[in-house]
């Protein structure tokens, strides 16, 4: 019995033009990074990431992740769990308002935001009164990479908790385990590598957010500059090599990131 009904040729010519595609528009501006951040030399290309601006920038993009990644994995499971194993009004609505982020682009994402909490916003006033800064400060970045992140975690376990079902939970709960004990030792640790997956996608994407964060922002550099937006400063000013430095680290980041997502896939095929 023949494997497969498709031509030997078209096989390889298929495979043959997805790894051009691929290697053009994926490996080699990558490889590009790497050759312009190091093209003046090691002792440059430490200098740039060394410089103060640049530090700062890295240490408030791991702050955005390292707030809003477990933030939106707490909610998403819960939203999940909710839509995935109950039946209740609305129940469509969340489900529709969780495809939002996808829908919107980034940078309207952000004018909403200033519109909402800007000096001359809905909530400005009172936020002025009580001297509370949040856009054009580490709140608005926060809120903004938050927003676009929030599908990933609770769109891949609403998926798979729809293809689990609800039986290993009822035989939990005819076993005489209440609601709480039923989550957290049925429901949870079935759930592990999506929650794994959705993380290390919102991650990556709250490390490369790029439209929201430039709207809310400011771009004040040394305090509101994450790493997309200060290389684009830097390599608005003709600081090439610089630019290309701190590229090279938000690469090396969404390289982890994606060596990441291939360990969870091969664990959760195991």
């Amino acid at each position: 019995m023949r494997n497969s009904i498709e031509p030997k040729a078209l096989k390889y010519i298929a495979i043959a033009i997805s790894f051009v595609f691929l290697g053009i528009m994926v490996a080699l501006p990558l490889v590009i990074v790497f050759i312009e951040a190091f093209s003046e030399g090691i002792s440059v290309y430490w200098e740039a990431l060394s410089d103060s601006y640049t530090l700062k920038a890295i240490v408030l993009t791991l702050t955005c992740v390292v707030i809003v990644v477990p933030l939106n994995a707490i909610f998403g499971v819960f939203i999940a769990y909710a839509i995935a194993k109950f039946e209740f009004r609305g129940k469509f609505i969340l489900a529709s308002l969780i495809e939002i982020p996808f829908a919107v682009s980034p940078v309207i994402v952000g004018l909403c935001f200033v519109l909402l909490f800007g000096n001359s916003g809905f909530f400005g006033a009172i936020l002025a009164k009580y001297d509370i800064q949040i856009i054009f400060a580490l709140p608005a970045i926060i809120l903004a990479s938050a927003f676009v992140t929030f599908p990933f975690v609770a769109k891949e376990l609403i998926a798979l908790m729809q293809e689990q079902g609800k039986d290993e939970e009822e035989a939990a709960i005819s076993l005489g385990a209440n609601g709480a004990q039923s989550f957290f030792k049925v429901t949870l640790p079935n759930i592990k590598w999506g929650l794994f997956y959705g993380i290390v996608l919102t991650n990556a994407r709250v490390i490369g957010e790029f439209g929201a964060v430039a709207v809310v922002s400011g771009k004040i550099i040394g305090l509101t500059t994450t790493m997309p937006l200060y290389i684009e400063i830097l390599y608005n000013d003709y600081l090439y090599t610089a630019a290309f430095a701190v590229a090279s680290v938000l690469s090396l980041l969404s390289i982890i990131a994606l060596v990441l997502k291939f360990i969870i896939e091969k664990y959760e095929r195991q």
